[in-house]
């Protein structure tokens, strides 16, 4: 009986182990999906860094010259100089 119980243990060991690999928080579908969303976020950050960038260089002329504040108000209110004919094409 002493013979058995060793291999025994062993063996259970080895099953909850094995286990372990494949169910629960270590194991490798959950690595996998890990990485997955890590990589998803990598690229969300990358795209919001540029995002950011862009912003920051429209503040910067935005606060450096009244060329771009005339800019925004001819395209986005659709302001016009004196003298001037607001013309709009359709397409």
């Amino acid at each position: 009986m002493g013979n058995r119980v060793v291999p025994a243990l062993l063996i259970a060991l080895l099953v909850i182990v094995h286990a372990q690999l494949w169910i629960g928080r270590g194991s490798l579908p959950s690595v996998n999906e890990m990485q997955r969303r890590l990589s998803e976020q990598i690229a969300k950050n990358v795209q919001a860094q540029a995002d950011n960038e862009r912003l920051a260089a429209e503040v910067k002329d935005l606060r450096e010259g009244l060329e771009m504040v005339e800019e925004k108000a001819r395209q986005e209110l659709g302001m016009v100089k004196p003298n001037e004919i607001f013309v709009q094409i359709a397409p």
